[in-house]
């Protein structure tokens, strides 16, 4: 194992206050406990968490293609949002807020996809729940997803490969199937909020605790074909295990010859879009996620072309 970075110098105090809120609401531990537990805390969390809806904003739940949703209507292009959860916790409440926020800052229309969770729907319950509603909706898309989440809106836009409704995907502290042997599931194994151990949990939850390589469909990072994907931004926490899935998957986009682009959100643990309103740098971060958003649904790529 490689030597831990320090933690106390990378991190500053608003995020150890951020750290210490979400760790007394939801114990490191808990990825062991039973996953009725898992949820149950998880819920009691982002409870604690929600801060509510801007003004002007409103919600809808219905379903899509069989998948339930919570839509916040707004202006097209429509941004699918897929919630984070390491497949197994989060829903419609669970990230309610902040698709409200995103539909408050950018004037977008956003529908939420309650896909189903293992271990109670194994793979490929939910990447067929998330290309289900992209499939149902009409018009141009953005698809935008936060650690499983993320994974999910990838695999969908490899699925749909040259769709183009697609206008673009923004993923945040993405889980794409990277090598956990090396890289930044090693340097920061021990990260706050998210650790090596966890996403060791997640990887096999999906298939009844084995895991399965190779397989775009779970690993986005292991396809074999990068050419035909949307633009995409991809944005990695610096101290979490998965970082280095971020800019691997841009890298290999560009690789392709597509438009790609990804930042590190410095001092960041996993799940910082909970800190927004409490943290300087994931307030900076959320705004750069939203001004990636509405360019991507004004089909413009504010980056420049990086080969």
């Amino acid at each position: 194992m490689m030597a831990q970075p320090d933690y106390k110098a990378l991190i500053a105090a608003e995020t150890w206050g951020f750290i210490r809120a979400s760790e007394a609401a939801y114990p490191p531990d808990t990825a062991s406990l039973s996953i009725a537990d898992q949820r149950r805390i998880y819920d009691g969390m982002c409870r604690a968490f929600h801060r509510g809806y801007p003004p002007g904003v409103t919600a809808r739940d219905e379903c899509i293609a069989g998948v339930p949703c919570r839509i916040y209507p707004g202006a097209a292009p429509t941004v699918v949002y897929l919630h984070g959860g390491g497949y197994v916790v989060g829903g419609l409440h669970s990230h309610d807020d902040v698709c409200a926020e995103i539909r408050a800052v950018t004037g977008l229309g956003v529908v939420a996809v309650d896909y189903r969770l293992s271990p109670e729907h194994l793979h490929p319950a939910a990447f067929d729940d998330a290309v289900a509603v992209v499939r149902a909706l009409t018009g141009p898309l953005v698809l935008v997803g936060d650690s499983a989440g993320g994974n999910l809106a990838a695999a969908a836009s490899h699925a749909l490969r040259g769709d183009t409704r697609i206008l673009g995907q923004v993923l945040i502290y993405p889980g794409l199937g990277g090598d956990r042997s090396r890289g930044s599931y090693q340097t920061h194994a021990f990260a706050p909020m998210l650790t090596l151990a966890d996403v060791d949990f997640y990887a096999g939850i999906r298939h009844g605790g084995h895991e399965v390589a190779g397989d775009a469909t779970v690993a986005p990072l292991q396809d074999d074909d990068f050419s035909g994907l949307p633009p995409t931004v991809a944005i990695a926490a610096e101290c979490d295990p998965l970082a280095d899935d971020a800019h691997a998957y841009a890298a290999a986009i560009r690789a392709a010859g597509g438009r790609a682009q990804s930042f590190t959100a410095a001092g960041m643990v996993h799940g910082y879009l909970r800190a927004r309103a409490s943290v300087p740098r994931a307030a900076a971060s959320f705004t750069q996620i939203c001004t990636a958003i509405s360019a991507l649904a004004a089909g413009t790529w504010p980056y420049g072309d990086q080969k």
